[in-house]
């Protein structure tokens, strides 16, 4: 997602035991389906506890509002990271796109329609209605598991293994 709908994200557009947000996209004005992974949901879970008495999955100081649109660039910056050379909370969304393409073999489409974008087709939108959601499914929980081995230490990256 895009980071203004992450920072926007409200608790009852989450559905844990189904384990998905829903929620209504409006650069493309379409309503999105993000299916979250066992890794996600774990999360969320624990992050209720600490703010699930705000509408807000991530909210602000003033727990009636969502966090700033600054607070994802000032925590990488907080982490170190330069947000206008290194890394931005939007920037993400293009290295997933990349390491899902190249690294786990996810098929083109498949992580458009996640990204929310709208995906072109020689028929047009008119008759493509697909949704891939079988295939986000899976997708979202091999991405996960991809950044837990990040996390773990795992050279997963082209750059780090041996040539």
């Amino acid at each position: 997602m895009r980071p203004g709908e992450l920072r926007k994200a409200k608790w009852a557009e989450t559905d844990l035991e189904r384990a998905e947000w829903r929620y209504h996209v409006t650069k493309t004005k379409v309503d999105h389906l993000v299916p979250l992974a066992t890794q996600a949901v774990a999360t969320l879970r624990e992050l209720h506890q600490l703010t699930g008495c705000s509408e807000y999955v991530f909210p602000g100081r003033d727990p009636k509002l969502p966090m700033s649109d600054a607070a994802i660039n000032a925590a990488l910056r907080r982490m170190g990271y330069d947000t206008k050379t290194e890394i931005t909370g939007h920037g993400f969304r293009a290295m997933a796109r990349t390491i899902l393409a190249e690294e786990l073999c996810i098929a083109p489409e498949v992580i458009e329609h996640q990204l929310a974008h709208r995906v072109s087709d020689a028929l047009g939108t008119a008759y493509n209605r697909t949704k891939f959601i079988d295939d986000r499914v899976a997708m979202m929980q091999a991405w996960a598991d991809y950044l837990e081995k990040l996390k773990a230490g795992a050279d997963l990256l082209p750059f780090q293994r041996a040539a």
